[in-house]
Formats: C-alpha cells, sequence, structure tokens
C-alpha cells in the first residue's frame, strides 16, 4: 500500500461511481493526516468521539463537513451539535428526541440517519427492522421538528462470507427503499453502508455512502 495519503485518497475516489459520497474515517488518525486529504480536496471526514471531534474541529478548516459516525451518547449531543453536519448513528427514540431538544435550543434542524441493525454480532447497534418500520411510521416522529431525517446507516457482519454480506446489505437497501416510498421524510436520500473491506459490494447493492477508514489512513496512529 503506498504510503501517501493523497495517492491512496486518489485511488480509492477512482473506483466509486458518481453519485456516492466518500466519508473518509479519519478517527483515531491525526490532524495532519486529515490535513494532508483536505489538501487533496476531500472535505468530509468521520469521527466516532466526541472529544477528539471538538479537539479535531477546532485546529482544522472550517468549512470541513464533520460526519459523527460512531455509538452516540445521549450526553454528547449539545456538544457535537453545532460540529457535526450529519449523524449517522441515531439508534433509538430517546436519542431521537435528545438530538430534537438540543437542536431546538439553539434554533437549528440538525441532519441525521437511522441505524438499523441486521448483522449477526450482538454488539452492534440500531434499530431491529421491524422497528424501525413502526418508528418512522409513529405519530412521534412527527413532532420532532428540529430534525431531518435524511435516510438510514447500517453495517454487514464481521465476515469474509460475501453471500451473508449480500444479503444483509441487500436487506438494509429494502429497508430503505420501503421507508423512503411512504414519503414521511422530506429528503430520505442517503444510505450509509459500506467500509474499507465491503465498500464495493455495498455500492453494487444500493449503497450512495461509503465510510472508508484504513484504506485511505492506513492503520490507526493511535
Amino acid at each position: 500500500m503506498d504510503n501517501n495519503i493523497s495517492t491512496r485518497l486518489q485511488q480509492i475516489t477512482a473506483t466509486i461511481p458518481s453519485g456516492v459520497q466518500l466519508v473518509a474515517v479519519s478517527k483515531f488518525h491525526s490532524a495532519e493526516a486529515i490535513q494532508e486529504a483536505y489538501n487533496a480536496g476531500h472535505r468530509i471526514f468521520g469521527e466516532s468521539r466526541a472529544q477528539e471531534l471538538k479537539q479535531k474541529f477546532e485546529i482544522l478548516p472550517n468549512d470541513i463537513q464533520w460526519h459523527f459516525i460512531g455509538h452516540l451518547q445521549s450526553n454528547k449531543v449539545r456538544m457535537l451539535l453545532p460540529m457535526v453536519s450529519l449523524f449517522h448513528s441515531i439508534d433509538s427514540l430517546h436519542l431521537l428526541r435528545t438530538v430534537n431538544e438540543e437542536a431546538k435550543r439553539v434554533n437549528i434542524v440538525a441532519n441525521l440517519l437511522l441505524q438499523v441493525h441486521v448483522a449477526k454480532e450482538e454488539t452492534k447497534f440500531g434499530f431491529s427492522p421491524d422497528e424501525i418500520i413502526d418508528v418512522v411510521k409513529s405519530t412521534i416522529i412527527k413532532e420532532l421538528h428540529n430534525i431531518s431525517v435524511r435516510g438510514m446507516m447500517g453495517m454487514a457482519s464481521n465476515t469474509e462470507h460475501t453471500p451473508t454480506i449480500t444479503t444483509e446489505f441487500e436487506q438494509l437497501f429494502y429497508i430503505f427503499s420501503e421507508i423512503k416510498s411512504l414519503n414521511i421524510f422530506q429528503s430520505f436520500d442517503i444510505l450509509s453502508m459500506g467500509m474499507s473491506h465491503d465498500y464495493k459490494l455495498a455500492i453494487q447493492c444500493g449503497s450512495n455512502m461509503v465510510r472508508i477508514g484504513t484504506d485511505i489512513f492506513g492503520i490507526r496512529q493511535y
């Protein structure tokens, strides 16, 4: 693998079709590494820890679009809201309400994705496939005026068994399409699925946003 971040970024970008957004997953990597990717023209970066994101936000260019891709704790929402352009990991009604309340407090509309759990690992978070349909159809979500539900995020099982990964990505795409067809949300247009090891398959299965870290930045620095 080439040691140059900008070169690797260009190589990855060349494999991603038009219409698919790349989130460069910069968690656990230095501000200098992010700056190098920024200098190569990239603007969307993904972080998973609130304090780490805050530190980077304060010293890196202000036109970066920061995506929060980690498990979101309610007590971190207030800190993150002014910095984050898209939350990927909204996995409960409680969290939906919390983000809405904090966004209302500062008079903004927060963009977010609903995380759906289809993978075999119990350690992954998210609404179950049945639960997510009930949530989006509920009157509760219609009363939350300071959030914009932009789409869905999901992960496949951590396995090398391609048929399993394919089945799970296809299930996520089916759920995404079902919710989109309900016309509940104004701009339900993002399906975030696929990482360094499976993003090409995710794109084949309908993903239009991929989260790639290792293939761009290499093994985490800290």
